[in-house]
């Protein structure tokens, strides 16, 4: 079945471009602490079936949560056994004089699709632009692997120069760069985000915004200034939907995400909503088109 007819038959079926397991036990989780308190516990597949089959996700990506390569042979090990998920972005040493190699073994795996480097988290903004990882970049071009940018306003110039660098490494901002939902959209969060969309090897995942907001209930009208400025740089084609759960917890959950989304896009054409549910996270990690 093609995804037109699905997602007629079905109503929208979604692409959840951005969701995490972990399993405490395994001990590599350095920022999962007691003090987060709903999210300090494992989370695994079968706790997230049912949030999806209410939502009409029929396909998800798998993000690392873990400076960890052993994770990311983790998250693969749950990408043979879990129906749902279609790609997985894990994590390598990119100081790793054998990284080219590493990423090589990894791509090697249909569900291994990308990195993600935990970018907010080291303290060096200027850390991603270091020449060494000129040949981890090119590998990752020429085999079409994708770059995840954890990262916030502050790296977003150095992402920029980092894709004009490597014009055909695709390269997705995950969670908008973490904009304060608090106010109003920054100029600095502004002109940054609209010069790094000139660039149009770069995506934007419209995720994590939940958990930037003040705690409480999250409004529309507190998401949509953000979101229609995303949609107005990087247009219909590079604007891709993810839930961030379990994160999500913190401040709402899965459904209230859907339904929030949901707002934002109820005044946009049936063609435009398909491509932020689905087709544009499937075209960004070539996920298998078919939507059953």
């Amino acid at each position: 079945m093609s995804i037109d007819n699905t997602l007629v038959k079905a109503g929208i079926a979604r692409v959840d471009s951005h969701q995490h397991f972990w399993q405490l036990s395994r001990g590599d989780y350095s920022w999962l602490t007691p003090e987060l308190k709903i999210l300090y516990q494992d989370f695994l597949p079968s706790q997230l079936a049912p949030e999806l089959n209410n939502s009409n996700v029929k396909q998800t990506v798998l993000i690392q949560a873990a400076a960890s390569e052993k994770e990311t042979d983790f998250l693969l090990n749950l990408a043979e056994h879990t129906h749902y998920v279609a790609g997985v972005i894990g994590w390598i040493d990119m100081e790793d004089l054998l990284a080219v190699y590493q990423l090589e073994k990894l791509s090697k795996n249909q569900f291994f699709k990308g990195i993600r480097p935990m970018l907010q988290d080291i303290e060096d903004v200027n850390w991603i632009l270091k020449d060494k990882f000129t040949p981890i970049f090119e590998f990752m071009a020429e085999n079409q692997l994708t770059f995840d940018a954890l990262i916030r306003d502050i790296h977003l110039s150095n992402i920029h120069i980092l894709a004009c660098r490597h014009p055909n490494l695709n390269i997705v901002i995950d969670h908008c760069a973490k904009p304060d939902l608090s106010k109003l959209p920054s100029d600095f969060w502004k002109n940054r985000i609209k010069n790094i969309a000139q660039c149009h090897n770069v995506f934007i995942k419209l995720s994590g915004l939940l958990t930037e907001a003040p705690v409480g209930k999250v409004k529309t009208e507190d998401v949509l200034p953000y979101f229609e400025f995303i949609m107005s740089n990087f247009g219909e084609n590079r604007v891709m939907w993810g839930s961030d759960w379990p994160v999500v917890k913190l401040n709402g959950d899965y459904d209230i995400w859907v339904s929030l989304t949901k707002s934002l896009l109820s005044n946009y054409p049936f063609k435009i909503k398909r491509k932020v549910w689905a087709e544009n996270a499937q075209n960004f990690y070539r996920l298998p088109r078919s939507l059953v």
